[in-house]
């Protein structure tokens, strides 16, 4: 891996990835005149970044997922030595869409738990966990609401006039969100683009059985219920080495709107969910320092006095971010794929 960490990264690089984050599935052709090269020196960069494991586009739950569907946050505490192993293990389980390693104290591993229902949620949690060996204890906050989630993270390498010519990719009004009954072509879509969310849609087609024109509507037709988005990711080299922490923090519900809106307008903010538990409000944000951790506190607190932060959990390592796997550098090295639907 020292090699592909060591592969130098452009400036072009650093905008194709923002433009595709804005866009995920955008041809090279739409991108080309905006990034001032051609459509082939975009395929070209593009194939080096995923080669590297430095960036990556993928399909992930929409917003119609935390109306119809579960999310929970889970601490695990492990045995001394139980780590390693744990991880390997719980790797290899779908409805662990992220494990991120964490600095001990409140959590030595940190997950996200994707489920259909809240009952298949309930049985992961006190049944398949419960049994794994090395677990010490376990805390699971379910999340009310999910306000922000990754990809709203931008690396911010485009200037204003090539952001207005591209818009913006968050898209899906709410009052368009709305469950759908998934039948099979739908399912045999989903898997495919878990793994890769730029495939074609000859190549969607072929692999679905069906024709170019019916994936385009079902594509359509899923992301516009909120079924099904598409995020570009990125990995740590790419992003300048960030430093992830989770705050659990508690405030009145008449403040929970502005808490939110503050808390999703920074610039390094990752996440912000409601919870279930003493602290009702997860934020995750991707921060410059360990130093930048009690700045931003601080700069919080000041503008919501009603907000206590209860708990910072910093992570060390994330294994996998929704169903991709990374090296210890960040690096994306595979997929277990997730299938929460």
């Amino acid at each position: 891996m020292g090699e592909t960490a060591a592969v130098a990264v452009s400036e072009l690089d650093l905008a194709l990835v923002n433009a595709l984050q804005l866009r995920p599935r955008a041809s090279w052709s739409e991108l080309a005149p905006l990034l001032g090269v051609t459509a082939s020196t975009l395929a070209r960069r593009w194939e080096r970044l995923c080669d590297t494991g430095l960036a990556w586009v993928y399909a992930v739950p929409g917003r119609e997922f935390t109306r119809s569907r579960c999310t929970a946050f889970v601490l695990l505490r492990c045995e001394p030595g139980a780590r390693s192993g744990l991880i390997e293990r719980l790797s290899a389980y779908t409805e662990a869409a992220t494990i991120e390693v964490t600095a001990p104290g409140t959590a030595d591993l940190f997950l996200d738990v994707l489920a259909p229902d809240l009952a298949s949620l309930g049985r992961f949690v006190t049944e398949t966990l419960d049994r794994l060996p090395g677990i010490t204890s376990i805390a699971c906050l379910f999340a009310t609401s999910l306000y922000v989630e990754g990809s709203r993270w931008r690396l911010r390498s485009l200037d204003p006039a090539q952001l207005s010519a591209l818009g913006n990719s968050s898209s899906t009004a709410a009052d368009q969100v709305r469950t759908l009954d998934l039948d099979t072509v739908d399912r045999a879509l989903l898997d495919p683009l878990v793994r890769d969310g730029r495939l074609s849609l000859a190549e969607l087609a072929e692999r679905t059985d069906t024709s170019p024109a019916t994936v385009r509507r079902r594509l359509r037709r899923l992301t516009d219920a909120g079924v099904l988005a598409f995020r570009c990711d990125v990995a740590a080299p790419l992003a300048g080495h960030p430093v992830p922490v989770t705050l659990l923090a508690q405030t009145p519900a008449r403040d929970m709107g502005a808490v939110h809106r503050t808390l999703a307008a920074l610039p390094e903010c990752r996440l912000v969910a409601g919870v279930t538990g003493p602290a009702n409000v997860l934020a995750t944000l991707w921060v410059h320092d360990m130093a930048d951790i009690q700045r931003r506190e601080t700069a919080l607190c000041a503008r919501l006095p009603t907000l206590t932060i209860a708990d910072r959990i910093v992570g060390l390592h994330t294994v996998k971010r929704m169903g991709h796997l990374l090296d210890t550098e960040g690096l994306r090295t595979g997929v277990q794929p997730i299938s929460p639907w």
